[in-house]
């Protein structure tokens, strides 16, 4: 009897996220199959899609500037606090949407909160002083000046 064995492709490379949408189609492929409860194990209160995530960052570095933009769809600037300290940014949010509905004899209230806290190490010393925030479209936007010792320098080649 011959040995058979079984030779597997590796591929080398970045690995790709799936794009968002995708994990709605599995999501209602599950609550079709399996009904609601399915994301609630345990007896949890909430589902696990309604659960707080941590908002997607950019961060460019550019010559006499950072510049970092964090996804936070629902929140608006008051929702928002950020703060730098010791090559760290810290953004946190909170955000708080209450739904009623009546109908009839049918009556619904659904509260929603959610919060984040994401810090991110900055790759260069900036002037938090000057920095500039601006929230759009759930897109926040942060300018963070650097300081003159972080700049960069070109070296003339002897």
């Amino acid at each position: 009897m011959a040995k058979s064995s079984k030779e597997i492709a590796v591929s080398k490379g970045a690995l790709e996220r799936l794009p968002r949408p995708a994990f709605g189609n599995l999501e209602r492929m599950f609550e079709d199959f399996f009904g609601r409860r399915w994301m609630r194990p345990a007896g949890w209160e909430r589902a696990f899609a309604e659960l707080p995530t941590l908002p997607h960052v950019d961060v460019i570095d550019r010559d006499n500037e950072l510049v970092v933009r964090a996804e936070v769809p629902g929140y608006k600037k008051d929702d928002l606090e950020i703060s730098v300290a010791d090559g760290l940014l810290t953004i946190k949010g909170e955000t708080r949407a209450e739904e009623k509905e009546e109908k009839g004899d049918y009556y619904r209230c659904e509260i929603s909160r959610g919060a984040f806290s994401r810090s991110i190490g900055l790759p260069a010393a900036v002037d938090d002083t000057k920095a500039k925030a601006s929230v759009k479209d759930g897109m926040l936007e942060l300018t963070l000046p650097k300081l003159e010792k972080s700049k960069r320098h070109t070296i003339a080649i002897s």
